[in-house]
């Protein structure tokens, strides 16, 4: 799955490119094949391939309660700056979502994707509903969750706009580059999956 998923990331960080907010978000549950995926994409790209959880953590480690709840975002924002880098790879983002921070895990990501194209793993996926009072004509709402309900690290927004890769994306293209006929197989064009986006 890694390198297919690689496929699909390097897609759509050339689509990233012309965003205001450079984030592609690599949305699957845990053990789902993101790391792999960052991994096969810094191989190819040389791009730096952050461990969240590590790096933040270190940082906030000798600040109080408030102080960390305080300077979270600027902390994470200078480990991101401190490579240089045009695109940044993001893995074990978990940290983000812990109530003690009292972060808004999307703004933060999208606030340091604003010079930069940031690769970020959210450990969650795209739910999608009838609209209310939608025909059956009408596409469905896409949401973005992390967490369930119940979790106190429940998380969801409105998913129009957000550059999201899934490994569902891949099974799709797979399936329909099989679905092809032989003679077009290296013609055959895919679209892509609908586009998700943030609370504005």
């Amino acid at each position: 799955m890694g390198e297919p998923l690689a496929d699909k990331i390097m897609e759509k960080i050339n689509q990233a490119a012309e965003l205001y907010h450079r984030l592609v978000l690599v949305v699957a549950p845990a053990g789902a094949g993101k790391t792999a995926a960052l991994r096969e994409v810094q191989r190819r790209t040389g791009a730096p391939l952050i461990n969240v959880n590590l790096e933040l953590s270190r940082a906030l480690l000798d600040l109080t309660e408030r102080q960390r709840a305080l300077q979270a975002s600027r902390l994470l924002a200078e480990i991101v700056d401190a490579s240089g880098a045009p695109v940044v790879l993001l893995d074990n983002t978990e940290i983000l979502f812990d109530p003690s921070l009292r972060q808004d895990p999307l703004r933060l990501l999208q606030g340091l994707s604003r010079n930069k194209t940031v690769v970020a793993a959210w450990n969650g996926e795209i739910q999608t509903a009838p609209k209310p009072g939608a025909s059956s004509a009408q596409p469905p709402s896409s949401s973005l969750a992390y967490a369930t309900p119940d979790h106190p690290e429940y998380k969801r927004y409105p998913a129009h706009d957000l550059l999201v890769v899934t490994p569902e994306d891949v099974e799709r293209r797979g399936e329909q580059n099989t679905l092809a006929p032989t003679g077009d197989r290296h013609n055959h064009r895919t679209l892509p999956p609908p586009q998700i986006s943030p609370i504005a």
